[in-house]
């Protein structure tokens, strides 16, 4: 049973839990506003969806630490790489009206610049592989440039020539086969739609994507009109200091350019997550083509087998479960938005602070708990009952002569390294053990016979194996 909508905005203002040095374990509540001094955050602004409708909306803190101007749920932040998301809804509207091909080569389509050849070899690249960061494209991203700074052009961004201040936009690995993430090959697919269309880059966002979902408070214009800046929030990277110009400009529009509000934002979910249930007419893309956008596009990946690119979107989970979004990092702003298709949840949060982007996570966990969300909490591993806890004695060897050794105290297993004092580990399975102290799990390896030949503790993202020594001749 879902709470009230003013005891779900309560728990999100007194229970936010820190993350500690321990994995899926957390601090005790603390509130939203200790969490942003702690982070000096000025401000926040959250919308969340339940029942596939916009539930609430509220904003918290200032929008400038000095002229301590309050924030609105219609103050603008910058939503940074969120930005590749609306993009791709209007890429895939013009794919949806046959305007384009997703899998035809973009050279068909660009006429003001070229995918550079190398080595005498052209890459042949499709608008599928730019949405799904599969190009083999380089640049990751991009810092934007100051208030007083020349701007580049896109054909000098993508050229990596002056003034721009990010390398050239080329291919280096083989596009198809793997992901990597590339604000450069979103910005290749920005230049794509103004030679298609022949117009100004936010003019046809604003025809494409803003003007029919009726995101009112929503622009891709760089740098941000007058008439817009006075409803800006103003980045604060670090420290709570404001930043020079009061924020930067980033004509890589599509890849980083959005400035919107966690309302419409949400209202970009709630039109999706409708649409995919049938609750609603389509009013931008149908059911078919979201459906699409959150599939893997590399073939090895499958849907629910951990995170994934979609067509704009990076998806997770599986059934309930299941949640697309996509966070968003510009010079003193941070963001992050997570829909959940299956049961019509969701949450928009937008801060004006680099030093703050924890408290992303901070706050999605007390609205997910508020909201029920599934799988609000990590699950905490639960031992089960081993009846041979003997046959996992032993002393376990590296191959660089770093020595374990397992015994048995009672009804559960110790593992003693060096001069450190045992640690208690637990059996998940008859394979896997973890332990409550530190951020290892320890993995046995049985033969056909099904007795115990190795282990591999994992930690911190290595493994170290060693193999268990026979009991008579220590080898």
């Amino acid at each position: 049973m879902n709470q009230p909508i003013d005891t779900q905005i309560e728990h999100v203002l007194h229970n936010l839990l820190p993350k500690s040095g321990l994995e899926n374990k957390f601090g005790a509540p603390q509130s939203l506003f200790d969490r942003m001094a702690f982070y000096h955050t000025p401000g926040v602004t959250i919308a969340v969806i339940n029942n596939f409708a916009l539930a609430w909306a509220q904003s918290f803190g200032v929008t400038n630490m000095q002229t301590k101007q309050p924030v609105t749920t219609e103050t603008l932040f910058q939503a940074g790489s969120i930005s590749k998301s609306i993009f791709a809804l209007a890429v895939m509207r013009l794919v949806q009206e046959g305007r384009v091909d997703l899998d035809e080569d973009i050279q068909r389509y660009l006429t003001t610049w070229r995918v550079p050849v190398n080595g005498g070899w052209q890459p042949r690249l499709t608008l599928r592989q730019l949405l799904s960061h599969t190009a083999g494209l380089t640049v990751h991203g991009f810092p934007g440039y100051q208030s007083d700074e020349k701007l580049p052009s896109i054909a000098q961004i993508l050229n990596g020539e002056a003034p721009a201040n990010t390398p050239k936009v080329e291919v280096n690995i083989l596009p198809g086969v793997q992901f990597r993430y590339s604000g450069g090959g979103t910005t290749v697919a920005q230049q794509l739609l103004v030679d298609l269309l022949q117009k100004p880059f936010p003019q046809i966002m604003r025809e494409l994507v803003l003007e029919p979902l009726g995101l009112r408070h929503s622009t891709y214009e760089q740098p941000l009109p007058k008439v817009w800046a006075t409803s800006a929030a103003t980045a604060h990277p670090w420290k709570g200091i404001p930043l020079q110009g009061s924020h930067h400009i980033y004509p890589e529009m599509a890849a980083a350019g959005l400035w919107t509000t966690a309302t419409d934002l949400a209202q970009v979910g709630v039109e999706l997550l409708q649409v995919l249930h049938d609750k609603k007419m389509p009013t931008l893309v149908k059911k078919e083509t979201i459906l699409a956008m959150l599939q893997p596009q590399l073939k090895h990946q499958k849907a629910g087998d951990g995170e994934f690119a979609g067509l704009g979107f990076f998806c997770n989970g599986k059934e309930d479960e299941f949640h697309f979004g996509h966070g968003g990092w510009d010079e003193g702003f941070v963001a992050q938005m997570r829909f959940y298709p299956n049961v019509g949840k969701g949450a928009v949060v937008m801060i004006n602070s680099n030093e703050g982007h924890p408290l992303l996570d901070e706050i999605l966990r007390a609205i997910a708990v508020a909201d029920e969300w599934p799988a609000a909490l990590p699950k905490e591993k639960t031992p089960v009952i081993l009846s041979n806890l003997h046959e996992y004695k032993g002393i376990y060897c590296s191959a660089d002569g770093i020595q374990f050794q397992i015994s048995v105290m009672e009804d559960n297993l110790l593992l003693h390294y060096g001069k450190q004092p045992p640690l208690a580990i637990f059996p998940a399975s008859e394979v896997e053990f973890f332990n409550k102290a530190i951020n290892a799990d320890i993995l046995f390896e049985k033969n056909e016979q099904a007795v115990v030949t190795a282990l591999t503790m994992r930690q911190g993202g290595n493994n170290l194996k060693a193999e268990k020594q026979d009991e008579k001749n220590g080898t």
